[in-house]
């Protein structure tokens, strides 16, 4: 089995990225790949849970750097249903009490659970449509995103050195951005507490 290498990554979100979006278009295109995911928001973290390709998908936020960047470690990929320990992860990962005593949850079980007033969980709808790109050694791309009827784009660059990836972002002029996760990103866009 490959090691798992925690990545930082850097993202922002908006309507347009002013420079950057030229320099981008002026970048080998990658592989384009759209998606629909389901992002579970906790009211109590900003913890990246998501459902993807029928996967429970959890990535664990290591640190934060003093340039503001995010080691994320991909934690769980679960295939549905889910056994007990791994909904006790997803419990954990979103901070929210356990779920109701059982040997396998559906996707459908676990989204009512998490919903309940007690726990506050949110489910968004994520269409993603994403465009690849290599600037340097990182992995970036160019997404546009519709979260439950809400349009918008967001950048991203990573890879596993800090340094190159804060090396990317200036050269791709994106330096004056903030740094925000895709769970921020969501909760900002659908006016949600963070």
């Amino acid at each position: 089995m490959e090691a798992i290498v925690p990545r930082w990554e850097w993202r922002t979100f908006g309507a347009s990225f002013g420079d950057a979006d030229r320099r981008f278009h002026q970048l080998p295109p990658g592989k384009v790949q759209e998606s629909d995911e389901l992002y579970l928001l906790s009211p109590n973290c900003d913890a990246n849970v998501k459902i993807r390709d029928q996967l429970m998908d959890i990535k664990a936020l290591e640190q934060v750097n003093p340039d503001g960047l995010e080691q994320w470690r991909p934690v769980m990929k679960g295939k549905f249903p889910l056994s007990a320990a791994e909904v006790a992860t997803v419990s954990a990962a979103l901070r929210v009490a356990p779920l109701s005593p059982r040997d396998e949850y559906t996707l459908e079980q676990i989204q009512a659970e998490l919903a309940h007033p007690s726990r506050g969980v949110r489910t968004v709808s994520v269409h993603k449509r994403r465009q690849r790109y290599t600037v340097g050694q990182c992995l970036a791309e160019m997404t546009e995103l519709i979260a439950d009827g809400h349009p918008t784009r967001t950048v991203a660059i990573e890879f596993e050195d800090a340094a190159i990836v804060i090396a990317a972002v200036q050269e791709m002029g994106l330096g004056r951005f903030e740094n925000v996760s895709y769970p921020r990103g969501l909760k900002r866009l659908l006016d949600l507490p963070a």
